[in-house]
C-alpha cells in the first residue's frame, strides 16, 4: 500500500506542475538565458578567435574571395580593435602585447576607419622598406624571390579576375583572363618570396603599377609594415589613407588577430536553394593553414 506521506508529496508535485502550467513561459528567464549566450558568443569573439570573410582579390594567390578563415585574437594581446565590434575611441599601446612575426598573415583596421583589412606582415620597428621595380627592399638588401610561372585560378562567381573594389575599380587588375580546356581561368604569375627570418610564401606580380615604387620608409617603434600578396592590386602601407590604403606604417594597436586556417570556402554559385549549399564548396581549399612556411626550421 501506498503511504500517507507518499500521497502528500505526489500532491504537492502535481500541484506545482499545475501552477507551472497555468502560469506559461517565463518569458524573462528565457530572455537572460540568451542574452547570456549571445554575450559569451560575443566574449568568445572578442578574446579568443572569430570567423573572417575575404571580400576582395588583395591576397592572391593565398587567399581567395569567398574563403572563410579562422582569427585569434590572443597571439599579439588586446586594444581597441579587438572586441567584434570598433566601438572603442582609439588608445595607444595593447594589454598582454606583443610584435607579430614577419610573414603573419593579419587583419588590421586602418587609422580612422572601422573597416577590417586582411594583410601580411612585411616590416617590423626599425626596419627599412623600399620597393624598387616591384622587389621588396629590407634595410637595403632585396628580400629574394624565385619566380615560379604562371597559375591558372579558376574563374567563378567569386574569383573574376575583375580590378578591386578595394581601389574603387581603378585601373590596377587581377591578372589576364584566359581559357584553357573550355573553361576560364585568371592567370597568375608568381614568385616565391623570403623574408629575413626565413617566412616564405608565393605572391602575384603582373607588371608595373604605382606600389612598384616606393620608398624608402623606416617603420616606427610599435608599427609594423602591412601588403597584399597581390602586389599590383592591393590596397595596403604603401598607399595613403585617401587611396584606400593604410597610410603607410601602422600603429600595433590596429592589429586585431592572426590568421590561422580556412575552414571552407564557397565559389559563388549558391542560391537560396539548398541542393546548391554544398556543390558550391570549394572542397580543396578547407583547412588550409596561413601560416608561412619558416625555411631552415
Amino acid at each position: 500500500m501506498v503511504g500517507v506521506d507518499e500521497l502528500a508529496l505526489n500532491s504537492k508535485r502535481i500541484e506545482r506542475r499545475r501552477r507551472a502550467t497555468s502560469q506559461g513561459t517565463d518569458w524573462w528567464s528565457e530572455f537572460v538565458g540568451i542574452l547570456w549566450l549571445v554575450l559569451g558568443v560575443l566574449a568568445f569573439h572578442s578574446l579568443i578567435a572569430k570567423p573572417f570573410y575575404i571580400p576582395s582579390e588583395s591576397m592572391l594567390p593565398t587567399l581567395r574571395v569567398g574563403d572563410q578563415l579562422i582569427v585569434t585574437k590572443y597571439p599579439y594581446g588586446y586594444s581597441f580593435v579587438t572586441p567584434t565590434f570598433h566601438l572603442l575611441p582609439p588608445i595607444p599601446g595593447r594589454l598582454l602585447g606583443a610584435l607579430p612575426a614577419r610573414g603573419d598573415i593579419v587583419i588590421v583596421t586602418p587609422p580612422q576607419q572601422s573597416t577590417d583589412y586582411i594583410k601580411r606582415v612585411i616590416g617590423l620597428p626599425g626596419d627599412t622598406i623600399a620597393v624598387r621595380d616591384g622587389v621588396v627592399w629590407i634595410n637595403g638588401k632585396p628580400v629574394p624571390r624565385v619566380a615560379l610561372g604562371e597559375r591558372l585560378i579558376p574563374i567563378d562567381g567569386n574569383t573574376r579576375c575583375d580590378p578591386d573594389p578595394e581601389r574603387g575599380g581603378s585601373v590596377f587588375y587581377q591578372g589576364r583572363r584566359v581559357t584553357h580546356g573550355g573553361k576560364a581561368y585568371c592567370s597568375l604569375t608568381l614568385f616565391r618570396e623570403t623574408l629575413p627570418g626565413g617566412a616564405s610564401y608565393d605572391v602575384a606580380d603582373l607588371g608595373d603599377s604605382p606600389g612598384d615604387h616606393y620608398g624608402p620608409v623606416t617603420v616606427p617603434k610599435d608599427h609594423v609594415f602591412l601588403m597584399g600578396d597581390n602586389r599590383d592590386n592591393s590596397a595596403d602601407s604603401r598607399f595613403s589613407l585617401e587611396q584606400n590604403g593604410l597610410g603607410g606604417p601602422v600603429p600595433w594597436e590596429n592589429i586585431g588577430g592572426r590568421a590561422e586556417f580556412i575552414t571552407f570556402s564557397r565559389d559563388g554559385s549558391s542560391t537560396w536553394n539548398p541542393l546548391t549549399w554544398f556543390s558550391g564548396f570549394r572542397g580543396d581549399r578547407t583547412g588550409i593553414s596561413l601560416h608561412p612556411s619558416r625555411e631552415g626550421k
